[in-house]
């Protein structure tokens, strides 16, 4: 029993330290992502397109971006889960 509490805090230590760097990843991630689109997409502005009211402008860059987030945090909460039961 003696081994199992040190054990305890290093696993919420670094479920911790986990769900900060993966929410500053995240964060970094919502940050940069639309302007790689953009970066990938040199001949249309998405912005004013989706001011102009260009639904499937609107729809693709929503569906990147959306998919890239989602997708980040899939991997940031594996990365919590294993530090939870490494």
């Amino acid at each position: 029993m003696e081994g199992f509490v040190p054990t305890v805090i290093w696993a919420t230590s670094f479920t911790i330290l986990g769900a900060i760097l993966g929410v500053a990843g995240l964060l970094l991630g919502v940050y940069f992502v639309p302007k790689l689109v953009d970066r990938f997409t040199p001949h249309i502005d998405e912005e004013m397109e989706i001011l102009k009211g260009n639904v499937a402008v609107a729809t693709y860059f929503g569906w990147v971006v959306g998919c890239t987030i989602i997708g980040i945090s899939l991997i940031i909460s594996a990365a919590i889960i294993a530090g939870i039961h490494g």
